[in-house]
């Protein structure tokens, strides 16, 4: 890879990418829409409200030009949240050329639409080689140096490749897949699988109800995916049921938190201001189910939260309907 690493986001994930790929050795170009963002990078190395006191390395230079960000880039990574993600995609389109690379690390489906990050890509740039990263990759752990693996999948060996140049390391392992669909809906539906646990853990719950509930979550996802086209494998790798354990387990995933918080007795609203960032779960819970509905599968643990989220049912009411509900199959797909 010859050209400069270009990052579109610069949230904790979209700054640690950033700086794992000025580590490599390559240079980067950072975008941001804040310019007191931009300037706290550039002349303090430091982007606290998303890294904390992570000092970026001085090969990352943030600027608000798109533009100059992206243009003669060998990688153009975007990571900008799912509802955002049109938006900075279709602006990105003016800049772009169709030779470049183009992977995100996004989590989510857009709402009213359903769209998938690549879908989006695709539909609003002229970009050729595009690709997902997705995995068990918890931010703030990658920027203090703790080891991790992630999944970077694509139709094209060059995406594959150029986003292991940029970010592999020993201590960030990236494996390849082919499966773009089923990484990307692993990766945003865990999230709302995220929220139960965060509840059950809220609840003063034990460990297992909260291995129940990722299990019929992972059941729910699975079936999803398959019936949008993913292959089973997929779910039982890196980018299913790796990036799903950490997300329930973790207090630093903003889900959990999430679901913790409201099962203790606030409301989303506060929930979501005290957080300060974007948790995807939140608006990806009500794609899930519209998803779920359209494709004929049933997802019982995804309908609970989404009621949590937004008719107020309480989460222990949500736990004990799930709980009343008869038993079927144990795996009822595949």
């Amino acid at each position: 890879m010859t050209g400069p690493v270009a990052v579109l986001g610069a949230g904790n994930w979209g700054t640690t990418l950033a700086h794992l790929a000025a580590e490599n050795g390559h240079a980067v170009r950072l975008w941001t829409r804040e310019s007191a963002t931009c300037a706290s990078i550039n002349d303090a190395h430091r982007n606290r409200p998303a890294v904390g006191d992570l000092a970026i390395h001085p090969g990352v230079v943030a600027t608000t030009d798109l533009a100059a960000c992206v243009g003669g880039a060998s990688l153009v990574l975007v990571v900008i949240p799912a509802q955002a993600f049109r938006q900075v995609a279709r602006a990105l389109g003016e800049h772009l050329s169709p030779s470049q690379v183009v992977v995100h690390a996004t989590k989510g489906i857009e709402l009213g639409t359903h769209a998938r990050m690549s879908e989006i890509l695709a539909a609003e740039t002229c970009a050729k080689t595009i690709g997902v990263l997705s995995g068990p990759n918890i931010a703030g752990e990658i920027a203090r140096g703790e080891p991790a693996g992630t999944v970077v999948a694509s139709r094209f060996p060059r995406a594959i490749a150029a986003a292991r140049s940029a970010l592999g390391s020993p201590r960030f392992m990236i494996f390849r897949a082919d499966d773009v669909i089923g990484v990307e809906i692993a990766g945003a539906l865990k999230n709302v699988v995220a929220l139960a646990a965060g509840m059950a853990v809220g609840m003063g719950l034990g460990e297992n109800v909260k291995a129940f509930l990722v299990a019929r979550g992972l059941a729910e996802i699975s079936a999803v995916a398959a019936a949008m086209g993913a292959k089973p494998a997929t779910l039982a790798g890196i980018a299913g049921v790796g990036d799903l354990i950490v997300t329930c387990a973790s207090r630093e995933s903003r889900n959990h938190r999430v679901g913790a918080a409201l099962a203790k007795g606030s409301t989303l609203r506060e929930v979501l201001d005290s957080l300060g960032m974007v948790a995807e779960g939140v608006s990806t819970t009500t794609a899930a189910t519209e998803l779920a509905r359209q494709f004929g599968v049933e997802t019982p643990l995804f309908e609970r939260v989404r009621r949590v989220l937004y008719e107020d049912l309480p989460p222990r009411a949500a736990l004990a309907e799930l709980l009343a509900l008869r038993p079927g199959r144990d795996v009822a797909w595949g």
